[in-house]
């Protein structure tokens, strides 16, 4: 296991920006305004000689009420789990009571200790160090994270405190199945995730809104690996004021991106609403393998579940291959098979298919079914191939293909869904019209008529000798 080297202080003193510093992404929501990190955030930084996993906490307020108290309770699970503590202050707001206190709690934990004097850049940075010299802590390093100045000197001084191991194992090919938790605010997406893993990893609230950047967490469940996506709630546009929340909206969409399976989790108590449908239409335009969790199934009456049922099957009639799943993530019921329905899905979006086989498919779905008419002549499908994974993608040449429905094309995508059965991912299929192996080649085409003519005369020639 990798060394845990753990960032903390009060807020706004720019440990996300510091994370994404030392771990050259740009993974840590980063704003002007405090209280931007909640969760613990992990990476790797390969900066250094040794490798280490770095911890990005929320900022500790010295307020133990409501969300205050969750964030606290999350740093200090951080500062349990780590090896090497670096508390990072404000050069600018100078030495306060409250750091104080952060720094006897740190303190008292025995571990090794640096002090990063953050925001160097503009400052009278001796002066900085020297305010900040009354900690007594041995290592008070200047920085300036946003310039990425003061990093080297700080890796330079992080290794020698890393504990010793006698092996050290660096996953360089995560083979993982990527699965991001989407949905509105107040869905349960933390809690789920909280539920797979067994312990209050996230944090949890019923206040809508809670986890404002996207927490990656690994899994290991029934002999397979998952890589769990928490993200943001998701709200209208016009609901969404916060400019904190625009960029969760951003980190949310990035999460589809990087993800293999997504599952779209929905509040079966509450109507399908139009920002689920959206949410939907994302992962269906990056092309992402999807399930559907219809969550808080516990509890509700006999008609109401029959209710929830049929207005989804209406209101899903358009995304009917992806699988659709009850559960209840504060119980646990249905988790079996909603985990179960990711791994079909993630084996389907990455089927591999032979360009025989899909040919032969193609032959027997056109001798069924022709395509209509255009302008009295059909269209040609003549044979296809693959064209990648996730998603499945088939490539059909053909001719007059442009002008071919989406009343067949969805015809034969059902075809090859039933073919190789697939569930749980699109499927997508590009036409591409046959070119004239002929064209663009008259003039050489006619010189060797003309070769040939001359051939033709020279050897009648020689006859009429």
């Amino acid at each position: 296991m990798l060394p845990v080297v753990a960032l903390v202080g009060r807020p706004n003193v720019g440990k996300s920006t510091l994370f994404n510093a030392l771990t050259r992404s740009r993974d840590a929501l980063v704003a002007d305004l405090p209280g931007v990190t909640r969760d613990r955030h992990y990476g790797i930084c390969r900066l250094a000689d040794r490798p280490f996993v770095l911890v990005d906490t929320g900022g500790l307020s010295g307020d133990e009420d409501g969300i205050d108290a969750l964030t606290a309770q999350q740093v200090r699970l951080a500062i349990e789990e780590a090896s090497v503590l670096v508390m990072v202050v404000d050069a600018r707001d100078g030495l306060l009571a409250h750091d104080h206190s952060i720094l006897d709690e740190l303190r008292r934990t025995g571990k090794p200790l640096l002090v990063v004097v953050n925001k160097t850049d503009g400052v009278d940075i001796d002066g900085a160090l020297a305010e900040f010299a009354a900690f007594g802590i041995e290592h008070t390093l200047p920085l300036a994270a946003a310039h990425n100045r003061g990093t080297e000197h700080l890796l330079e001084t992080i290794v020698p405190l890393l504990p010793e191991a006698e092996e050290e194992v660096i996953d360089e090919d995560d083979d993982s199945i990527r699965v991001a938790i989407l949905g509105r605010p107040n869905a349960g997406k933390s809690t789920l995730v909280n539920r797979l893993l067994g312990e209050d990893r996230l944090i949890v609230s019923d206040l809508a809104g809670t986890t404002r950047d996207a927490i990656s967490v690994k899994l290991e469940r029934d002999g397979r690996r998952y890589t769990l996506i928490d993200t943001a709630g998701v709200r209208r546009r016009a609901r969404i004021e916060e400019a904190v929340e625009k960029f969760s909206v951003i980190k949310t969409l990035q999460a589809i991106s990087a993800a293999q399976v997504c599952v779209v989790l929905v509040d079966a108590r509450e109507n399908l609403s139009d920002q689920d449908l959206t949410l939907i239409g994302h992962v269906l335009e990056q092309g992402r393998a999807l399930v559907i969790a219809a969550n808080k199934w516990d509890g509700m009456e006999p008609y109401d579940r029959e209710q929830c049922q049929r207005a989804l099957e209406r209101r899903l009639e358009f995304v009917g291959w992806a699988r659709r799943v009850f559960i209840s993530a504060k119980h646990g019921s249905g988790l079996r098979e909603l985990m179960q329905a990711v791994g079909r899905a993630h084996a389907s979006a990455n089927k591999r298919m032979t360009s025989s086989d899909l040919t032969r498919t193609l032959e027997k779905a056109y001798e069924s079914y022709q395509p209509p008419l255009v302008r009295g002549h059909a269209p040609k499908l003549r044979y296809a191939h693959p064209g990648g994974v996730n998603p499945p993608t088939v490539v059909i040449h053909g001719s007059r293909t442009k002008h071919i429905a989406d009343a067949y094309r969805r015809y034969l995508e059902n075809t090859f869904r039933r073919r190789y059965k697939l569930e749980g991912t699109p499927i997508r299929i590009e036409f591409r019209d046959g070119e004239n192996p002929y064209a663009g080649r008259k003039n050489e085409l006619t010189e060797s008529q003309q070769r040939k003519r001359q051939r033709m005369i020279r050897n009648a020639k020689r006859r009429g000798r």
